[in-house]
């Protein structure tokens, strides 16, 4: 048994690697660049809907609706916030527009049970983060960083 699942398994144990994962993520936010932020939180928001995926699938309804919660608190508070409506123009409207299509598709999925709508919602992100991805990856982006 590791070190991390036997302190795992006690409730003071639980407690320091909570912490120690807390740690772990703060510096990760506060280290990272303004392009590597928005990519944490596309995958965030896979990773929260990817449980809520699960969670339906095993009838466990509390978990479901924290995961879904979580999903439309990353795009609202994170995603969505993050644009500049008055710069950004067009596709910063038609995003706004998408990420508050998305909260809905991702509320009626949780009060419907309803893993397709979780697959819209998904296969409407995808592309915005590939292409995000992509942006990241291009010498001019990286010297930004």
């Amino acid at each position: 048994m590791s070190f991390a699942s036997f302190a795992a398994s006690t409730p003071r144990g639980r407690q320091f690697v909570g912490a120690y994962q807390t740690v772990g993520v703060q510096s990760i936010v506060d280290q990272a660049s303004s392009h590597r932020l928005i990519t944490l939180l596309f995958e965030g928001l896979f990773a929260a809907i990817h449980k809520a995926r699960g969670a339906m699938r095993a009838g466990d309804v509390q978990t479901k609706g924290a995961a879904i919660g979580q999903a439309v608190r990353i795009i609202d508070e994170g995603l969505k916030a993050g644009l500049n409506l008055t710069a950004g123009g067009k596709l910063a409207g038609d995003l706004a527009d998408l990420y508050a299509y998305v909260c809905v598709r991702l509320t009626q999925a949780n009060l419907r049970n309803d893993e397709k709508a979780l697959d819209e919602c998904v296969s409407l992100v995808t592309p915005l983060r590939d292409a995000w991805l992509a942006i990241g990856s291009t010498p001019a982006a990286q010297a930004h960083n």
